[in-house]
């Protein structure tokens, strides 16, 4: 090696370490400052998606379900106290119904991924503590059952504050009409949002379907009627 060339090197050794001792403090303190990720919560978003989009579905059932029921009775009875009374019949009816269907399911549910992590723990397929956790993540039955009564009635309870305070039989009919065709797009539009579909389109074909659910049981109730049965 040439003396002069290694003269050039050993000199300008000493001025390029500052710059990497500087640069190496500076990652430590970036390292430092970064959060450590084993610490920070993960929140899975996925099944709060999942509760809400059940909510949003069962309000939707209960507010169609009540209006239909509303506009059927309304379409032969003009007195306020029949469509009320049948509303609320129709609302715990309904949040009754519901609440046992999505009880007896989600139970059903849990009874089959129990006896699933039953069996892979019987194989050694899992250890007693994820078997635990598996188990701990499980629905609850009862609170499944809640929310969905509870969604079914407040979704039940437009109708019935659309017409408990009207007297005149038409405004009355046209104010269900009103009140349930702007919860139904509120209610399509929030599924939708939920669930990643067009917001437009779904929130339209929600309010379609509530007009024709609405129509066909105004229709047939008040052709039933005139045939005197």
């Amino acid at each position: 090696m040439n003396p002069s060339s290694f003269e050039i090197q050993q000199s300008a050794t000493p001025s390029q370490t500052p710059q990497n001792e500087s640069n190496i403090n500076d990652l430590e303190a970036q390292v430092a400052s970064t959060p450590d990720l084993d610490l920070v919560p993960v929140v899975d978003y996925s099944k709060r998606a999942q509760w809400l989009r059940a909510a949003v579905l069962g309000a939707n059932d209960g507010l169609l379900s009540t209006a239909s029921l509303m506009m059927g009775v309304g379409a032969v009875r003009p007195d306020v106290r029949t469509m009320i009374l049948t509303g609320i019949a129709g609302l715990v009816a309904g949040a009754c119904s519901m609440a046992l269907g999505e009880f007896v399911s989600v139970y059903s549910q849990c009874d089959i991924e129990l006896a699933q992590m039953k069996r892979e723990k019987i194989a050694n397929a899992i250890d007693r503590n994820e078997y635990d956790a598996k188990k701990e993540d499980l629905p609850s039955p009862l609170q499944a059952a809640a929310a969905s009564a509870f969604a079914f009635a407040m979704g039940a309870v437009v109708p019935l504050l659309a017409a408990a305070f009207v007297k005149g039989h038409q405004l009355r009919l046209g104010l269900v009409v009103a009140a349930s065709s702007l919860a139904l797009l509120g209610f399509g539009w929030l599924g939708a949002f939920l669930g990643k579909a067009p917001l437009v389109k779904s929130s339209l074909r929600v309010l379609v379907g509530g007009w024709m659910a609405m129509g066909i049981t105004f229709g047939v109730t008040k052709l039933i009627a005139k045939t005197g049965v």
